[in-house]
């Protein structure tokens, strides 16, 4: 391959017997080599299928070790890969296909029935070919994946993901993680949503680690695989680290090889923090999105714990499991005011961020291009803040703030709260429409497995801890909070059950 994105090549020249990817799925496994070979096999195909530059690439697939040739085939016939969310239903999948109209969808046998109208190669059949001259290859700026976002404000956006972008995120995250050749990690989050994909999958392929790919969670076959693969980096949500926590394998398998485990897509309930930490495995809360980074804080292991605890005396700093650490390499931040000046210290914000690692906009839409990066940087809709050392604190979404009898409420904050109550595993909390107050909070709780919850205590511990303005007016205990399909609490589903109560 001779694209911006020569990894695999470099990477076979220099070990090419080094294993690289394991698909626990099929039980195929890949050296150095072998996945360069793999990946110009299917760059052949695709070049006999029309596929050239600009074109896109739909995969529509379980987590498969192809889906990784797949990307990197894409470079060299500087096409893009469009990993399609298998968990949505035909119709929604036809919306991204008629968005970005790709040239060729790649299935494996799980969806050959799934019928989008696009010409079809089977992932387990393809034939038999000779890889052929190098492609045209791909510039630094040109889309190497597309990824849609989760929609919950409206239909989704297709994120461009450009190959600096993948790059620059790649190098930064060797050296905020520690990452090198000889690390690994299991890879279980689906590879069409970016932590699947680019929190440490990417960044190992870059730098000659591991990847082992599981196509489900399962928390006895993760803890299992993490022991005997000696698994040292693990990426995941909240509740996917509640469940490998919950399961009794947890507290006596040999887990000593982890060196680091990222937690993103929602805050960190301390308690859970505290269990990983207190295991002897050193869990931090990240932060990043699709369109920037992902990658785009590191929290320093030696401050984990303390700065995630928080200091409820300080009002300016933000809840207990709200810090995300430090900004990384590589990437400009700001946090601003409605009137773009920057915020004081503790003075919650909008963050914007600029530099190599933002995406390249958004597919076919200018006009969110346009409103989502102005002035070179990128508007993310979340509020953050500092503290006077430079950590930063996640404060919600600016969509998500509301306003109780004319005090600004937000809902991050009020999660930390209830979920620092030992009988809560997860929280959130909504503004609803209130007669008297205009906006009052609804709050939705997740309890740990199999506990009750005293919500008379609840309430008595809630107004320890928060101003009354920010209590929340009920509060509904519920088996399981809904979810999006990337893990994340499906905060639209509960404001419509907030104002149907």
């Amino acid at each position: 391959m001779h694209s911006t994105s020569d990894w695999l090549r470099s990477n076979a020249r220099f070990w090419p017997d080094d294993e690289v990817l394991v698909d626990q799925g099929t039980g195929r496994r890949w050296t150095q080599a072998a996945l360069r070979d793999e990946a110009l096999a299917w760059a052949e195909r695709l070049r006999l299928l029309g596929v050239g530059p600009g074109d896109r690439v739909a995969v529509l697939a379980h987590n498969r070790g192809e889906t990784f040739a797949l990307l990197f085939a894409c470079a060299e016939r500087g096409a893009a890969l469009l990993p399609l969310n298998w968990r949505l239903t035909t119709e929604e999948l036809r919306y991204q296909i008629e968005d970005c109209t790709p040239s060729v969808l790649i299935a494996d046998e799980r969806h050959s029935g799934v019928d989008l109208g696009l010409p079809r190669w089977s992932m387990e059949r393809g034939p038999e070919v000779t890889p052929g001259a190098p492609g045209p290859g791909s510039a630094p700026a040109d889309p190497w994946m597309i990824m849609y976002t989760s929609g919950s404000t409206g239909r989704p956006k297709g994120a461009l993901i450009t190959h600096q972008q993948v790059f620059h995120n790649a190098v930064t995250t060797v050296l905020a993680c520690g990452l090198r050749r000889g690390s690994s990690t299991l890879t279980f989050a689906p590879l069409f949503h970016t932590g699947g994909m680019n929190c440490l999958s990417t960044p190992l392929l870059f730098c000659g680690g591991r990847v082992v790919l599981t196509p489900k969670l399962d928390a006895a076959s993760a803890l299992a695989t993490i022991a005997e693969a000696r698994i040292t980096h693990l990426m995941g949500v909240p509740t996917i680290y509640q469940m490998i926590a919950d399961h009794p394998d947890f507290d006596h398998l040999d887990l000593s090889s982890v060196e680091d485990a990222l937690c993103g897509g929602a805050p960190l309930a301390v308690p859970l923090l505290q269990r990983y930490q207190d295991r002897g495995i050193p869990l931090r809360q990240g932060f990043g999105l699709t369109e920037v980074g992902p990658n785009c804080f590191s929290m320093p292991a030696a401050r984990a714990r303390e700065k995630m605890e928080g200091d409820l005396s300080d009002p300016t700093l933000g809840p207990p499991g709200s810090c995300v650490g430090l900004p990384i390499q590589n990437i400009a931040l700001k946090v601003i005011r409605a009137d773009g000046a920057e915020c004081a210290v503790g003075e919650p914000g909008e963050l914007v961020l600029s530099g190599p690692m933002v995406c390249g906009g958004y597919w076919g839409k200018p006009a969110a291009t346009a409103e989502a990066i102005r002035d070179g940087w990128f508007h993310t809709g979340d509020m953050l803040s500092r503290d006077a050392e430079g950590y930063y604190y996640v404060r919600g979404r600016i969509k998500e703030m509301y306003k109780s009898g004319g005090e600004n409420v937000y809902p991050a904050e009020v999660e930390g709260a209830l979920q620092a109550h030992p009988q809560v595993a997860l929280a959130a909390v909504v503004g609803v429409p209130h007669p008297t107050w205009g906006e009052v909070g609804a709050a939705f709780i997740e309890p740990h497995h199999g506990q009750p919850v005293d919500l008379d205590d609840l309430q008595r511990f809630l107004a320890a801890r928060l101003a009354k303005f920010k209590l929340p007016r009920t509060i509904e205990v519920m088996a399981e909070l809904p979810r999006t399909g990337s893990g994340k609490i499906d905060k639209a589903a509960l404001l419509r059950r907030g104002h149907a109560a």
